[in-house]
């Protein structure tokens, strides 16, 4: 049996994805869409109180293509704050407007080599930042779930952990390439949703999403062992941007 590879967790995540249902929202009289509004501004008041309070974090993107109008990506200490903003947001008008196109449930998660010996990581300022960190508010993101293959000689679950850690290494070595271009917050998954990870990349040039991922496809960590899910790519939303895109 292959030694399994210890983590560090930090705050439970949920990426919330929705659709707009745009015959709905026209269907609703102006002053209905006005609380509608009013409600949801004033849930994003609150996100970003808890924020100030370094209780939690949120990010709120545009979606483009058609797979989500937008989403929420909510990190918090506990899976029942996620539950309660979950349900806070869905008895808002608002939401009675918008459809669920998909969600993703996992936790902020560092490879275990990084704690340093004999501290505990909670007491670590640098890990702190890092397993409870404020999301970024840069212009774009970039999400996508992924696994690692567990097929025939290309299954990671089987290398030993010298193995994963040299692999790592080399790709890891790719993403230091994209210092100050891109923010990553990686998320593990195991036993929470559908895939193993969840990658959500930032950036103010969303072209750095397409050649960090591109550059990957070509180290052997990816080449062999990445399987991915779905892309969803967006532009950061705020009071202004959304009073734009939902005036008709």
């Amino acid at each position: 049996m292959s030694e399994a590879v210890h983590t560090l967790e930090g705050w439970y995540c949920l990426h919330d994805f929705r659709a707009i249902d745009w015959n709905i929202w026209k269907s609703l009289t102006a002053q209905e869409r006005q609380r509608a509004e009013d409600e949801l501004y004033s849930l994003l008041g609150k996100y970003q109180q808890t924020e100030d309070q370094k209780q939690g974090s949120t990010a709120f993107y545009s979606i483009v293509g058609q797979k989500a109008d937008f989403v929420f990506m909510h990190l918090r200490e506990t899976l029942e704050e996620l539950n309660e903003l979950e349900t806070e947001f869905n008895k808002s008008l608002f939401a009675q407007t918008t459809v669920p196109t998909f969600s993703y449930v996992s936790i902020v998660e560092l490879g275990g080599y990084m704690a340093k010996p004999g501290v505990d990581p909670m007491e670590d300022p640098e890990l702190v930042a890092r397993l409870k960190p404020t999301l970024p508010k840069a212009r774009h993101l970039c999400f996508y779930p992924m696994d690692k293959r567990r097929e025939g000689s290309d299954n990671w679950y089987m290398l030993s952990v010298e193995e994963r850690r040299n692999f790592m290494r080399s790709h890891g070595m790719i993403g230091r390439n994209y210092a100050g271009k891109i923010k990553q917050i990686i998320t593990g998954s195991i036993g929470l949703d559908d895939w193993e990870w969840g990658v959500t990349l930032f950036a103010d040039d969303a072209l750095q999403f397409k050649k960090i991922v591109h550059e990957m496809r070509f180290d052997e960590t990816s080449a062999r062992f990445g399987e991915f899910g779905d892309f969803y790519v967006g532009n950061l939303l705020d009071q202004q941007k959304m009073e734009a895109m939902l005036r008709l």
